[in-house]
């Protein structure tokens, strides 16, 4: 590859052996007509992220140059995968089920949920097309490339209203169907019972369990901060216990009148990529990514997480207003899928978010 390789992961400057044009043969002939004659002319793989948008898997995009029945035709796309070079990345992801979890969002969770959308009339779009997926003998996705259709991941600024609106937005609608669904056929979300808090391999990490300690360490080393020290001092032992309850809550003890629904775990701005017009940049779509780490747990997680990792310091101070924003998606989604149970109320989410603050200290 050419460019700057240091913006790049280093298990991202090469593609596995594996990944050759009988893969992409694999893939085409997952696309096109089953009967076509495809032949592979060009491949031209490149890192599909840089440093810092992910963690739990590497990304490369392929642009594909290959003829169907004697036609040209081009395609680009991006692959996701296990990391296969040795060492502690692949030894601590290799224990998880995170590609079993995204592989059942992409093909059957999200598909469903999106069904229920465009049968009253919503065109929400809750992912991007899954081209090609397989578990042996490789774990891997295949997808359509978001940037050749025009979205891109916001690096060089925070988020606009508008785009925290449009996340909200898409994420309350998913949160609506979900909470439905897991009322009326709880069973359909049984694989999807342990959040990031409850993958003990992953949640015994230093970067897990140190976080509150280094937070500590920095209010000593600062003089107009250290009044906080006894505080966090005595929330230590119990923060990331606290943590793992709120996360296993509706699979170890449910709480009668919160809202369960099914978290995506990790909505922060990394995991989406936004569309704008061309000409006048207005904002035309949200897509959200990532959903190895989604769980059944309080609507409100995602919404808590989503105040540090979504929101800057001046959109933070107007999170009761998108909370609000959220909240009128979320029920008049309910409303228009046809849910006849009670929905919870502004106030008890506003409840549920006091009773899971822990989360927004951790």
């Amino acid at each position: 590859m050419t460019g700057n390789t240091d913006d790049f992961n280093a298990d991202e400057l090469q593609a596995p052996e594996w990944v050759n044009n009988d893969f992409f043969l694999k893939v085409l002939t997952n696309c096109e007509q089953k009967t076509s004659k495809i032949e592979i002319v060009n491949v031209n793989i490149s890192p599909a992220s840089v440093k810092g948008d992910h963690y739990a898997s590497i990304i490369f995009r392929a642009q594909l140059e290959y003829r169907v029945n004697g036609v040209h035709k081009t395609k680009s796309v991006v692959l996701k995968t296990m990391p296969e070079s040795d060492g502690h990345k692949k030894e601590m992801l290799g224990k998880t089920d995170i590609f079993e979890k995204e592989i059942s969002m992409y093909t059957k969770i999200l598909p469903r949920f999106e069904k229920i959308l465009r049968d009253v009339g919503d065109n929400t779009m809750l992912k991007v097309p899954c081209l090609y997926s397989a578990l042996k003998p490789k774990q891997v996705i295949v997808f359509e490339d978001l940037v050749a259709a025009g979205y891109e991941v916001v690096r060089d600024r925070t988020l606009t209203m508008n785009e925290v609106k449009a996340a909200y937005s898409t994420l309350a609608k998913w949160h609506a169907i979900s909470y439905k669904i897991n009322l009326e056929e709880p069973q359909f979300f049984d694989e999807f019972q342990r959040g990031v808090f409850n993958m003990s391999n992953i949640a015994e990490e230093p970067f897990m369990t140190t976080g509150v300690v280094n937070f500590i360490d920095m209010l000593r080393k600062t003089p107009s901060l250290q009044a906080y020290i006894p505080y966090f001092e005595k929330l230590k032992p119990k923060l990331l216990e606290s943590c793992r309850q709120s996360c296993a809550e509706y699979r170890e003890s449910p709480k009668e009148g919160a809202c369960y629904v099914l978290c995506h775990g990790d909505f922060h701005g990394k995991n989406m990529m936004f569309k704008n017009h061309k000409e006048s940049d207005d904002m035309v779509n949200v897509m959200l990514l990532d959903f190895q780490v989604c769980y059944v747990g309080p609507n409100v997680n995602d919404l808590i997480y989503s105040i540090y990792c979504l929101l800057d310091e001046k959109l933070r101070l107007d999170f009761p207003a998108l909370l609000y924003y959220y909240y009128t998606v979320f029920k008049d989604t309910l409303a228009n899928i046809g849910f006849k149970g009670t929905s919870p109320s502004l106030l008890q989410i506003r409840q549920e978010h006091m009773r899971h603050k822990d989360l927004g200290k951790y």
